[in-house]
């Protein structure tokens, strides 16, 4: 027992300088290469604080996104999520920018689709639970409410006219679903209202 208050007295000081050093300096999600991507059954190591400029600015047009949609690029988006144990998990995203509205996509594959939606994805379960988000786009900090769409035929809109639910047949002539595509609508918090200088925090 003795063995055991020494080793915690000595290894929480360390864990609580590691984690302080990393709210400062930020970690950011894991960059891999599309081969280590697919190798890792389509995960990346999650990261913690995203840092860079807050933008308080409203944004009217979410086109100029597209430029940042390669999720292997050196400026691949990034989103924070917010966990219930108080320290933050972030991923790479895909975005969907529309004009004035912005979303984000995400699929299940392979094991995901087992474990059903939220639990697919660690972080869907955190957006789920607190959808308050922050995006990182071109080293710039965004601060969103993520709101899941549910309308079916409006997620196949964003998708081009193609059904969220992916199928196939085996060659027995068995139908299964090999992919599920969610999408969320992004809406940006904390700038000032009506685009003026009064700044006002709005909540969705």
């Amino acid at each position: 027992m003795k063995w055991f208050k020494i080793i915690v007295l000595t290894v929480a000081p360390v864990l609580a300088g590691m984690l302080i050093v990393l709210r400062i300096t930020g970690l950011d999600p894991g960059h891999p290469s599309f081969e280590a991507y697919a190798e890792a059954g389509r995960s990346a190591r999650p990261g913690l604080w995203l840092t860079g400029e807050l933008a308080r600015e409203p944004v009217k047009n979410w086109d100029w996104v597209n430029q940042f949609d390669d999720p292997f690029g050196e400026n691949a988006t990034a989103m924070e999520t917010r966990t219930w144990y108080g320290i933050p998990h972030s991923v790479r995203v895909l975005l969907v920018p529309r004009g004035e509205a912005l979303y984000l996509q995400s699929s299940a594959q392979t094991f995901r689709l087992k474990q059903g939606f939220p639990n697919g994805k660690t972080w869907w379960a955190h957006v789920e639970r607190d959808p308050r988000v922050r995006l990182k786009i071109d080293g710039k900090l965004y601060d969103m409410t993520a709101v899941l769409v549910q309308d079916r035929d409006e997620v196949a809109r964003l998708r081009g006219g193609e059904s969220p639910i992916v199928k196939t047949v085996d060659a027995k002539g068995i139908e299964q679903i090999t992919e599920e595509w969610h999408y969320w609508r992004l809406f940006q918090r904390n700038v000032p209202e009506y685009g003026g200088g009064e700044f006002r925090a709005l909540r969705r």
